[in-house]
């Protein structure tokens, strides 16, 4: 199984690209069979446990590296997994942190294979919608997971 999971908040201009490529891929039917989509929002906690028990994760979340905005990083998961130092609340707890907690937790049951594709915002200002450079992206990395799905499960992405 695969689970692809958009991080982000729509309410925060390009933050909301994640959740978008979700919506992009729904839109093609993909997202059937072995192929699970989920809208984390920012919520890293439920990236941990969405992602539990599946064969490959990929994530798609916005960046700020003060790159071009719209620009595409490709990262494995292993170069990104963050070691969480716990806080008294959870609300800081993201996906990064959920791949590191997530191997020690559930181990040979959380996947070994992660991806995560990275887009450059503009602005993450408060605001519904994204720039025209971030929604080409998220285009962009929608096609590309959609070969990642192709080069995973060929018959499965046929078939739908």
């Amino acid at each position: 199984m695969i689970v692809i999971i958009g991080c982000g908040n729509s309410n925060r201009g390009d933050d909301g690209v994640g959740p978008q490529v979700i919506s992009v891929l729904k839109s093609r039917g993909i997202g059937r069979n072995d192929v699970h989509l989920f809208d984390a929002g920012t919520d890293g906690m439920a990236t941990m446990f969405a992602a539990r028990g599946c064969r490959t994760l990929i994530i798609v979340d916005a960046c700020r590296s003060n790159s071009e905005p719209g620009a595409i990083f490709e990262v494995p998961g292993s170069e990104l997994a963050l070691n969480y130092q716990p806080s008294l609340n959870l609300h800081d707890f993201r996906w990064d942190h959920a791949l590191f907690a997530g191997k020690q937790i559930f181990r040979e049951d959380f996947p070994s294979d992660v991806v995560v594709l990275l887009i450059e915002a503009q602005s993450v200002k408060l605001g519904a919608g994204l720039s025209i450079a971030v929604s080409a992206a998220a285009v962009k990395v929608a096609d590309r997971i959609a070969e990642l799905i192709a080069l995973r499960l060929p018959a499965q992405l046929t078939s739908s």
